[in-house]
């Protein structure tokens, strides 16, 4: 039975947030809240109780944890990939629309078409609050509820004869796609260590940047070639939305809601998966309790606030996604053309993707680097938009391609490490919440960078990218790696003079007795924070 000084520790987990200096670079954190109440621990460790007598005294080689973890990239990783592959062409049809006709049939003008981008990123910012109630629904049954929608919404693209119907779209579109990216990624923080999902995040968004251009590239070039009395940005919108509701059934019978529940697993390689995946990231895996000290935790966090900054500052550079169609053909480029050269671009990115994965396969833990391999190509396409003569269409359009497919490789860098740097299901949703909303408010604004007086050159939208957007975000990444390093002397230190931190408590109610039961487990399992468990090391 659980004596009262742990009772004492229990009630005061509930109730209050753990304790930090006013240092941001030396957290004091309770030890007391290595107590935790069942209802509030992962919601793996039923699961794990009810196969511990199978597997509890096996081992697992490093062979057979590669097996598992091959069997998850061949069976979650393409999926994952397809889901923000087709998010990702359906968030930039307006961009291939804008070269199909899609301005003549609904009297679209420049300026109107900034507002559209601006208006979508509204939505995004509005629907960024779906993170804050995420955690309490099942992954997979919300998944497929939005899937559904915004398919259903680029369908009635389609349908679409006036600016009005448009912004009533692209809003919502904007709306229900805002919480994909931030479930994918608790998806992949469930089933891969931290050193693995570095390596695969570049991978994973090759769907983001990569596929999608390539894809909608192919797609857009058949369509004008189409004969038809429809608009062949019409056509464009009933295709993808067709797609989508198509992936909308596969991710109904494959999707997972957590290791668990993956029906590609065995029962002992679900146990294992778990148990290293808690072992190695000292965080849980999922927890449907919404716990409110653990949002104030992320609120008072300073890392959480880089990493908000971090991404609105990057992403002012994003709205170059939706003009470089228009920017190319500027340059000269015909709209057939200006195609196929967003569909060399986007494979330029899938390749540099893949460069940047296997960087972070072989160099781990620097991710400040990866952020400024990032960059440094899109400041030096972008320094030669400025620079270079309008004359050399060549170059400028060899500069353009290089500006706009490198700086993601910070982006993907900084999101997948915003989650891996957090532990604690609450914590994470909001910090996931916070790093949405600068991503939309970030991206309502970047269209406005465009607008004006600007003549064919945009040099205040080239110079503000140039700035605030690929040299301020390496800034950020390196005060947070200072912070989370000198965390992590703390952290080393503390270990080594308390072997019992890697493990913790669980006060359980006996069905048959009604007494208090306290049982050892991981330290992973008690749902804590990264400040409350001293244990935690932050990736860098």
């Amino acid at each position: 039975m659980a004596n009262s000084s742990r009772m004492a520790a229990l009630a005061s987990n509930e109730k209050e947030p753990a304790k930090e200096s006013t240092i941001p670079l030396d957290i004091e954190v309770s030890s007391e809240n290595v107590i935790q109440n069942a209802d509030n621990a992962d919601g793996t460790l039923a699961f794990l109780e009810e196969h511990d007598h199978e597997f509890s005294d096996a081992k697992i080689a490093d062979e057979d944890y590669s097996n598992i973890v091959k069997k998850v990239n061949w069976n979650l990783m393409p999926l994952l990939i397809a889901i923000t592959t087709l998010m990702f062409m359906d968030k930039t049809v307006l961009s291939y629309a804008s070269i199909m006709g899609l301005f003549k049939s609904t009297n679209l003008t420049d300026s109107l078409y900034d507002d559209l981008n601006s208006i979508f990123y509204t939505g995004y910012t509005i629907g960024s609050f779906m993170n804050l109630i995420l955690q309490r629904y099942n992954l997979k049954k919300f998944l497929n509820v939005i899937i559904f929608t915004w398919g259903a919404i680029v369908f009635l693209h389609a349908a679409a004869f006036n600016f009005g119907g448009l912004v009533v779209l692209r809003f919502f579109l904007g709306f229900f796609e805002s919480v994909i990216i931030p479930l994918l990624e608790v998806t992949m923080a469930q089933f891969y260590t931290p050193k693995d999902r570095a390596t695969m995040q570049p991978i994973f968004w090759t769907g983001c940047v990569g596929f999608p251009v390539v894809i909608s590239g192919f797609i857009a070039y058949g369509c004008l070639h189409v004969k038809n009395s429809i608009p062949p940005w019409r056509i464009f919108m009933i295709i993808n939305g067709g797609v989508t509701v198509i992936m909308n059934v596969v991710c109904v019978i494959w999707y997972p809601s957590d290791p668990s529940d993956a029906h590609f697993l065995t029962t002992k390689e679900k146990y294992f998966l778990i148990k290293r995946v808690q072992k190695e990231s000292k965080a849980s895996i999922t927890q449907s309790t919404v716990k409110k000290y653990q949002i104030v935790e992320c609120l008072k966090d300073p890392i959480s606030w880089l990493f908000t900054l971090f991404c609105f500052s990057l992403m002012l550079s994003n709205n170059l996604t939706y003009q470089q169609n228009l920017l190319y053909v500027s340059l000269g480029v015909s709209d057939l053309g200006s195609t196929l050269v967003s569909l060399a671009g986007g494979g330029f990115s899938a390749l540099f993707a893949l460069f940047g994965a296997g960087l972070i396969h072989y160099f781990p833990n620097n991710t400040f680097w990866m952020c400024l391999l990032g960059c440094l190509p899109s400041i030096a396409g972008g320094i030669g938009m400025v620079a270079i003569s309008w004359e050399n269409k060549l170059a400028l359009l060899a500069m353009l391609v290089l500006s706009a497919n490198t700086y993601f490789l910070a982006y993907i860098s900084g999101f997948g490490w915003s989650t891996s740097s957090c532990a604690g299901q609450t914590k994470r949703f909001v910090r996931h919440f916070m790093y949405s909303v600068a991503y939309g408010v970030s991206n309502i604004v970047s269209p406005q960078i465009w607008k004006g007086n600007q003549g064919t050159r945009y040099y205040a939208a080239w110079i503000v990218q140039i700035v605030l957007s690929w040299l301020l975000a390496p800034v950020v990444a390196g005060i947070i790696t200072y912070i989370l390093k000198a965390r992590n002397q703390q952290r080393q230190q503390y270990i080594s003079q308390h072997p019992d931190a890697l493990t913790g408590e669980v006060v359980k109610i006996d069905a048959d007795t009604g007494e208090q039961i306290v049982e050892k487990v991981d330290i992973g399992l008690l749902d804590l924070t990264d400040l409350e468990n001293k244990a935690f090391i932050y990736p860098l």
